[in-house]
């Protein structure tokens, strides 16, 4: 799923289950306090002019949702690479 939005083109990979590691040790930047702007509900027409070139929309009667059409970041990396460099991508 996509979460977020990045002021920076490229994507950023995130882990929205993964929990944060809790120590004991407090540092100077501990514990600040991060506001998210919460979720906008988009229209199909709206997704539909959001998404790039490697994202989906998937819509139900429920919702519509953003998404990227390979799941794994691995895989979307080596053929962001071998895109870069002009090689054909295999297909698996």
């Amino acid at each position: 799923m996509i979460v977020g939005e990045n002021a920076r083109a490229e994507d950023l990979d995130v882990n929205p289950t993964k929990e944060k590691k809790l120590t004991n040790m407090r540092s100077s930047t501990a514990d600040e306090l991060v506001r998210l702007i919460p979720p906008r509900p988009l229209s199909l027409e709206q997704a539909l002019e959001f998404i790039s070139n490697d994202e989906c929309v998937e819509v139900t009667p429920e919702h519509v949702r953003l998404r990227k059409v390979e799941l794994s970041g691995q895989k979307r990396q080596t053929a962001a690479s071998r895109k870069a460099r002009g090689l054909a991508t295999a297909t698996s």
